[in-house]
């Protein structure tokens, strides 16, 4: 089961770009709802998540930026991203992670942002 990311693109830096991802209801008991980025040559890292009770967390690098939110109703969770810059270019991976149902990826969506 895969979950379906959204909404990357080029733009320039100083910009602002919204990723979505949309999770198959057959997924049950979601307990978080995250974002990951994968820039080339780099490791995958965290950039933000949203938990069941809507706590947030994000990376160091994104705070103040990048805002993530959720839609419970449509089953989806959203990356705002504001005053992008180069260094955040990369591939983003929404996944979730279910209570006794695992965790589950997204194809990825790639962001470029151009100086």
């Amino acid at each position: 089961v895969q979950l379906q990311a959204s909404g990357g693109g080029l733009v320039q830096a100083g910009g602002s770009l919204r990723l979505s991802c949309a999770v198959p209801r057959t997924i049950r008991g979601i307990m978080t709802r995250s974002w990951y980025r994968q820039a080339p040559q780099k490791q995958r890292e965290f950039v933000a998540r949203i938990v069941v009770n809507g706590a947030t967390d994000y990376a160091d690098s994104v705070k103040g930026r990048f805002t993530i939110s959720r839609n419970i109703a449509k089953n989806t969770h959203d990356l705002q991203m504001d005053r992008l810059g180069p260094e955040d270019t990369a591939v983003y991976y929404c996944r979730v992670d279910g209570n006794g149902s695992g965790t589950h990826w997204g194809q990825g969506t790639q962001v470029t942002v151009s100086s």
